[in-house]
């Protein structure tokens, strides 16, 4: 099976065996790199090959539209001496991480992993380990790792109970925890909080067909996610990662199983960690034994690392423009990576490409490069015209799809226990801090009634003793004039005598 692209000497074709071991489409702004992209998708889904694209610029979603004839597509097709060309429409499914103009796309972190968060996060070893342990705690007491409120939610609850939990899991210290919330952090300020959640996306939604048997055009609305490049890295390692995962290994098969399209590539790999470029690269070059391509659309070759250009065998590349001589040098290096055609002048050919003339290099039935060759892009079956904010709506919202990840879920997850244990153990607190300040309360009482009873008690002796005296007073003076009287009653009676 094979792609028509175009015509060279002859019409030129892609085989379509070869797609999986990726290719770049590359070429200054206006030279064309969007119809090229388009008339890819367009033959891969009539292939029964679904595609995958990020759409930066917002041009791609009007593939699901037909197209309609100009003075431009006429010339073209005379051009190419084609016979009977129609236009049509493809079928089409707009995702959106954001959810705003496309499918809602979500990842929960427990999806994500915690290698694949720690190397997004670019954290060091130190780092990375806590983010185990956390892993690790929600798996041994039954939590669920959602999203950023829940991770954020973790780092609070381990950071109170680190000393108990270092003695089981190893050191956890405070600095480590505070510098992962400070990456969150910045996730969060991307756009993490949309990104991170249920239901998650499966993969495998992405390599369907239609009843006709067409490939699926899915294109995710990159215009917003673009300046996040830390969440476009993010979706694109769990896209890749989950689909080596889930496909069987089939080797070269006769067409890919799916081929993704990541447009302004560069911006992919700018500031990029070093994990994270491994990440990629491992990636890249694993993943088309699973039958799946991939191609990075960028204005010059030059723009994507080595480590990625050296894996691409399909090289499209359209006009490059030179006006300094940093641009004139580089250039230079593109032209001498590809493969001499003894009929071209590589350096000059490149240089002065019309709209729609591209330089391309494919791999023949051997795996082996063929020369280079001049080739016009033909023209699309689908529409140029760009589709209405109300035209884009129809489409996502009618996809089967859209229901599936319309609705968000909000499952009790850890932020939801660990807030209620949390809630339990500061009332249990209170509780036992209100009864520990009763206790004492109750102590102060039984100590100030108990002096208040020995200052009683003293009284009363010293009172008694009072009494006692003056009742020993009372008694001598009675006993003393009882005695007088007695006395003078006695002397009385002698004296009469």
């Amino acid at each position: 099976m094979s792609i028509f692209l175009g015509k060279g000497k002859e019409k030129y074709y892609l085989r379509g065996d070869k797609l999986n071991q990726h290719g770049i489409i590359a070429g200054a702004t206006g030279s064309g790199k969007t119809v090229t992209l388009k008339v890819l998708c367009e033959e891969l889904s009539d292939m029964g090959v679904p595609t995958f694209v990020s759409d930066v610029k917002g041009d791609l979603s009007n593939i699901s539209k037909v197209g309609e004839n100009n003075e431009n597509v006429e010339k073209r097709v005379k051009n190419l001496d084609l016979e009977n060309f129609d236009f049509k429409s493809y079928p089409t499914n707009i995702w959106d991480v954001y959810g705003e103009k496309g499918i809602k796309l979500r990842v929960s972190l427990s999806e994500l992993g915690p290698l694949l968060l720690s190397q997004v996060l670019d954290l060091n070893e130190t780092q990375e380990g806590i983010i185990n342990i956390i892993f690790k705690y929600c798996d041994e007491n039954g939590l669920l790792l959602i999203d950023l409120k829940d991770l954020n939610q973790l780092i609070d609850y381990i950071n109170e109970k680190r000393e108990e939990l270092s003695k089981k899991y190893g050191n956890i210290t405070s600095s480590s925890l505070s510098a992962i919330k400070r990456k969150l952090l910045l996730l969060e300020e991307e756009g993490g909080n949309e990104f991170f959640g249920e239901p998650s996306c499966n993969v495998m939604d992405f390599i369907a067909t239609n009843s006709e048997g067409r490939g699926y055009v899915n294109i995710l609305n990159s215009k917003k996610l673009i300046n996040s490049p830390r969440l476009y890295s993010i979706f694109l390692i769990y896209l890749f990662s989950e689909l080596f995962e889930k496909l069987p290994e089939i080797g070269n098969p006769e067409k890919p199983r799916i081929v993704f399209f990541f447009d302004e590539a560069h911006l992919l790999f700018k500031n990029i960690s070093k994990a994270l470029m491994e990440k990629i690269t491992q990636v890249v070059r694993l993943i088309r034994s699973k039958g799946v391509g991939i191609f990075f659309i960028s204005q010059s070759p030059l723009d994507l690392p080595d480590e990625i250009s050296s894996q691409l065998a399909t090289k499209i590349i359209h006009q490059l423009r030179a006006f300094s001589p940093k641009e004139v040098k580089n250039l230079k290096d593109v032209a001498g990576s590809l493969r001499k055609n003894q009929d071209l002048n590589t350096e000059e050919e490149l240089q002065n490409l019309g709209t729609g003339f591209a330089l391309v290099q494919s791999l023949d039935e051997n795996g082996i490069p063929l020369p280079l060759e001049k080739v016009i892009i033909r023209p699309p079956h689908s529409s140029f015209k760009l589709l209405t904010d109300d035209e884009m709506t129809v489409i996502f919202k009618n996809s089967n799809l859209y229901g599936k990840y319309f609705e968000g879920l909000d499952r009790i997850s850890a932020f939801e226990v660990l807030s209620e244990k949390i809630r339990q153990e500061n009332a249990a607190l209170e509780k036992a801090k209100k009864a520990e300040e009763e206790k004492k309360l109750r102590e102060k009482e039984e100590k100030e009634r108990e002096k208040a009873e020995r200052a009683l008690e003293k009284k009363r002796s010293k009172d008694l003793r009072y009494v006692n005296k003056g009742i020993d007073s009372m008694l001598g003076t009675i006993t003393r004039t009882i005695g007088r009287e007695i006395a003078r009653g006695i002397l009385g009676s002698l004296r009469k005598r």
